[in-house]
């Protein structure tokens, strides 16, 4: 299939978008002001040991002290053996000294965010450091791990590349390595090269742990479209393109250092109409943000994101195609086990999903339903399980959630409405309202334009972003002016153009 990625950037938020046969599977979303702290290595300080439950608070200088748990401190290689504890025992139930024999309070200790903060839980860290790069990922000081990808299952491709990592690693023995999912059929000088660009960074970080301080940021993962470039690179990848030029600029040199045989697949769109416009992202975003999935069959589900877990309910809806019912609900349910894949990765939804798929009596309906869910999903980047059917008949699924979801990126919860709705934030008006200016300049000729909003994105726009306001006035060279009308919602605004 052919894929290829786009991003849109505005001087608050950068968007990507991929795309997959024309079809958006996952869109991702950085703001400045709220850019995700995953993969950053901080000097942090030990601020209090909860022995009872084998963890710790580390002050790494963000708004609340991180979490970590004594898992997350030393690795399943280097567990304590207990006294009377046998070997059958260790594996069956692996077992830990107590954390407050590892970690005191008001210790120095470097940690590496990999879970973002969410709700009032503050973010989650670990002492297993890991730097990726395009074909691997460096373990400091972990020098028993030599691994690869699940997804490599070639074993002769296997073989070949552990025999490589092998060799890499003579070179260096102190640091474990893990060759990702696009180092399958990679040469080795083209893993060797990834490798000295990692022991090169992390010879750099090893400097700024040695000479920092408390709650310094010793190492910072790369911006999103670097981190885009670096992750979803691939042979199914065709093209890139981007309607900044600065990022086109900045995406173009690193290119030409990273990965230089891409050079000629970074194009710079130069259409009057944003990219996202062009390709009907923005369209797929706001369905997105929808409890209410339809299906081609007629079909639909109905998808309910909670603090808890995820519910998805799949109902035949206007679904008659076929005389026999239990003909009729397989069909039904073989559509929504592959949107429901599609759904997940698109909404970044993690944690505990529950599928309620419609009650099926033959045992091999409901067996190709599950083997059609594993298959679709194990399409999804994110780890991703099946845990198989409840005796009710609802299918549990786990997805590792790390970063906010696009509903909670997105929206709030509705003042108007006693929290049973959502609307979104101000700021997601605002640079909505700003696209839809651009949009509009480039396609009419304009003298001036007049905005009516809300009060309330008035206000924000004038107390928060009058920079940017600034900016997009330059940059479109039109005079914007901004009337507030009392009547408008929240989300409400009209762009006039004068």
């Amino acid at each position: 299939m052919s894929e290829e990625i786009l991003i849109n950037s505005t001087p608050n938020e950068t968007r990507v978008a991929l795309v997959e046969s024309g079809m958006l599977q996952e869109i991702l979303i950085e703001r400045n002001i709220k850019s995700s702290n995953i993969g950053n290595i901080y000097i942090g300080r030990v601020e209090k040991v909860l022995p009872g439950l084998q963890a710790a608070f580390v002050d790494i200088g963000l708004n609340r002290a991180a979490f970590m748990h004594i898992s997350d401190v030393c690795s399943m290689q280097k567990l304590v053996r207990l006294e009377g504890q046998g070997s059958d025992e260790l594996e069956a139930e692996p077992k830990y000294q107590s954390i407050s024999k590892m970690v005191h309070e008001g210790q120095k200790i470097i940690v590496q965010v990999y879970k973002d903060a969410f709700g009032s839980k503050g973010a989650r860290v670990t002492c297993k450091l890991s730097i990726p790069s395009r074909f691997l990922v460096l373990l400091p000081n972990e020098p028993e791990i030599c691994n690869l990808s699940i997804r490599i299952t070639d074993e002769k491709e296997r073989e070949r590349l552990i025999d490589n990592l092998e060799n890499i690693q003579k070179q260096c023995y102190q640091h474990g390595l893990i060759a990702r999912t696009n180092a399958e059929n990679s040469s080795l000088d083209e893993l060797e090269r990834d490798f000295n660009f990692l022991h090169k960074l992390w010879t750099k970080v090893e400097l700024r742990i040695k000479y920092g301080k408390f709650k310094q940021l010793v190492y910072q993962e790369f911006n999103l479209p670097r981190r885009t470039v670096r992750d979803y690179i691939s042979s199914e990848i065709h093209t890139i393109r981007t309607d900044s030029f600065e990022v086109y600029i900045k995406l173009q040199k690193f290119i030409n250092d990273f990965v230089p045989e891409w050079e000629g697949q970074l194009k710079f769109y130069k259409g009057a109409r944003p990219i996202f416009d062009f390709h009907s992202i923005d369209e797929e975003i706001s369905r997105a943000l929808k409890k209410f999935v339809p299906l081609k069959s007629g079909g639909n589900l109905v998808i309910d994101q909670n603090e808890a877990m995820t519910t998805i309910d799949v109902n035949t809806g206007k679904f008659v195609g076929f005389k026999n019912q239990e003909e009729t609900i397989f069909r039904t349910n073989l559509e929504a086990a592959q949107i429901i894949a599609k759904q997940l990765r698109l909404r970044n939804i993690g944690g505990i999903i529950i599928a309620d798929f419609i009650d099926m009596d033959e045992i091999e309906h409901r067996q190709q339903v599950l083997i059609t869910l594993e298959n679709n999903l194990g399409k999804d980047p994110t780890r991703t399980y099946v845990h198989g059917i409840t005796q009710l008949g609802l299918v549990e699924i786990t997805r590792k959630r790390t970063t906010k979801n696009l509903q909670q990126m997105l929206t709030e919860k509705c003042k108007d409405c006693d929290g049973l709705g959502i609307i979104k934030t101000v700021e997601s008006v605002c640079f909505e309202l700003f696209r839809e200016i651009i949009r509009t300049v480039r396609q009419f000729q304009t003298g001036q334009i007049m905005v009516l909003a809300s009060t309330l994105l008035v206000d924000y726009i004038y107390d928060e972003q009058t920079d940017s306001l600034a900016e997009l006035e330059e940059e479109l060279g039109k005079r914007i002016t901004l009337q507030p009308e009392s009547s408008y919602s929240q989300e409400q605004y009209d762009v006039v153009i004068l």
